[in-house]
């Protein structure tokens, strides 16, 4: 069974998609215009649920306090509870014992310390997502658990990449759920990109095989591929996606050519499980953390990067397309602590 275009016109024939100049930009996001500091600002107050946890508990911790064995190990346990691990935890309180021990120290000491570790910390996984020209279309798979923002994250996606100018077709490969793919298709509806879809439950292999022929012969700049996410029945979801990869091998050996693991960061350290059951599946290459305006817990993203050292390509604070940016190291750390930039 062939897939078919559902084009935002309505018309189901395959459109013609009208060429345009080469962009400037390179990644997603980097067409957007808010200054920076209304991006800062933005961030802070995204990760306010995790900054104030961690800004009350040291300031519990260290009001009129030096800094003894007692207040450090209190601080571990506040950065565990925060789900920083076990391990980033350990390195920023033997880092404050070796320079601060016996000291007195304020509440915004400690928080300008912890900012300057977790920067230290993520700074190795601060990757933009880029995509190489030459790869006509670039093959990008999005991969992880349902409810966990993929579908969304493309949607994001393919409304920058528009907005830079880019060629975009979207591919509905969550072929399980009917949610999935009406949503895809009311992204393609708002972002002016076709979609390719299939009935329900229909083989997502063949699907991705021919949405990167139908990407072609549109002389698309970008494929996003959505797939599904059932944990449940790990064995059957792994067959699928190296069945889906194997697809694409035929017609382009070197697709996909990112594979984007979307994580919710709500889940806390369920995400470690999460990044480590589609390294194991398909491989990723890089992750999106979504939802980390909606947890206290987003010191997961610190353990991640320390634990993986999977590049971080962006994150997402809101609902909105300009809400999905790339990933920055020393901006999340300091909003990360609720300190001023």
């Amino acid at each position: 069974m062939r897939s078919w275009w559902r084009d935002p016109s309505g018309d189901e024939s395959t459109p013609a998609l009208a060429p345009v100049a080469e962009p400037l930009v390179e990644t997603a996001a980097d067409s957007a215009s808010d200054d920076p500091r209304g991006w800062f600002a933005r961030l802070r107050a995204g990760l306010s649920k995790s900054s104030t946890a961690l800004t009350d508990g040291i300031n519990q911790i260290f009001l009129r306090r030096r800094l003894d064995a007692a207040a450090l190990d209190e601080l571990e346990e506040l950065l565990i509870a925060s789900d920083m691990g076990v391990g980033v935890a350990g390195e920023v309180v033997e880092n404050l014992r070796r320079t601060r021990f016996g000291q007195e120290v304020t509440p915004d000491e400690i928080r300008g310390a912890l900012a300057a570790e977790v920067a230290k910390l993520v700074e190795p996984v601060q990757k933009p997502l880029r995509f190489d020209p030459a790869k006509r279309p670039f093959v990008i798979l999005v991969v992880g658990v349902n409810g966990s923002g993929k579908t969304t994250t493309i949607g994001k996606l393919a409304q920058q990449y528009r907005a830079g100018g880019r060629r975009v077709v979207l591919a509905a490969g969550d072929t399980y759920r009917a949610a999935a793919i009406e949503q895809l298709q009311i992204w393609g509806d708002r972002t002016g990109c076709p979609v390719v879809v299939r009935g329900q439950g229909a083989d997502a292999a063949g699907l991705a095989y021919d949405a990167l022929v139908e990407a072609r012969a549109m002389q698309a700049d970008l494929l996003l591929i959505d797939t599904a996410g059932r944990l449940h029945n790990k064995a059957d979801l792994m067959a699928e996606l190296q069945k889906l990869v194997r697809s694409l091998k035929k017609l382009d050996p070197a697709a996909p050519h990112a594979v984007l693991l979307v994580l919710d960061a709500t889940v806390g350290q369920n995400a470690h499980q999460q990044a480590e059951t589609f390294r194991q599946m398909v491989g990723v290459t890089g992750i999106v953390m979504t939802k980390l305006d909606g947890t206290a817990k987003g010191g997961v993203l610190v353990s991640l990067a320390e634990k993986y050292g999977i590049p971080i390509h962006l994150i997402g604070i809101g609902e909105g397309a300009d809400d999905l940016r790339p990933f920055e190291a020393y901006s999340f750390s300091r909003s990360l602590v609720g300190l001023e930039r």
